[in-house]
């Protein structure tokens, strides 16, 4: 495996380990306060959701010319990033409340404690509420595995891992029993932001036209400077809070 596909395959792990994380408390809340088998059916729904909608864009994408790819696919990358990247250094410039899985767990369990409970083995409201959860942190991951597997044309190394991100998260779920508190996720989304963006920058100046210097060796060199770039606006955000 190649320096790039390492980094490809750590920046997707990373990135589907938060969203199943924050996917999993949803699920874990509704399932614990009120029907297991209708929450564990909306996550099943939700997933063949995800799968046809990323069979249906993997094709279309991978059949544009790499150029155009790795523009689009820059440019979304480095959005996407940034997004991620200003929550991250607003939350560790304290300007943002960290991310609390045992919060969001009570807040979750709380509604659906409150909500109208209807008879019969089959719940709604579970079900809706951890199919909305799932699909909508799925179709962040999907993004994630679309948009770094086409540019690379390795979709396989990318989905597979995602889905090892999502099995670690659900084995952990499982044997905890409870939501992951404890998963540095703050961090995670930090250094997932930095990944991201990185890339973004890397892939879109490629699809451009631009040369970088020793090629994919440049890489390393951008992630390290958007890195140091965060943490310098974090501490800088911090000093004048």
């Amino acid at each position: 495996m190649s320096g790039t596909e390492l980094g490809l395959a750590v920046a997707v792990f990373l990135a589907c380990a938060v969203e199943a994380v924050e996917a999993l408390t949803i699920v874990l809340a509704v399932g614990a306060t009120r029907s297991w088998s209708s929450a564990l059916s909306g996550v099943a729904a939700a997933a063949v959701a995800l799968a046809v909608i990323v069979l249906a864009l993997g094709s279309a994408l991978t059949s544009l010319p790499i150029g155009v790819l790795r523009v689009a696919v820059g440019g979304l990358l480095l959005v996407f990033g940034l997004q991620w990247l200003r929550k991250a250094i607003l939350r560790a410039s304290g300007l943002k409340a960290l991310h609390n899985e045992a919060a969001i767990f009570a807040e979750e369990a709380e509604a659906a404690r409150a909500a109208t409970l209807e008879q019969g083995a089959f719940d709604g409201y579970s079900f809706a509420i951890a199919f909305k959860g799932v699909l909508l942190e799925g179709l962040e991951v999907a993004f994630i595995v679309l948009t770094f597997g086409s540019n690379q044309h390795h979709i396989g190394v990318a989905a597979a891992a995602a889905g090892l991100a999502v099995l670690v998260v659900a084995a952990a779920g499982v044997a905890a029993r409870a939501p992951l508190a404890r998963v540095p996720e703050n961090a995670m989304k930090f250094a997932v932001g930095v990944m991201l963006s990185s890339f973004g920058m890397f892939w879109g100046a490629e699809g451009a036209g631009a040369h970088w210097p020793a090629g994919d060796g440049a890489l390393p060199a951008i992630i390290a400077l958007m890195l140091l770039s965060a943490l310098g606006m974090a501490s800088a955000v911090r000093r004048s809070a």
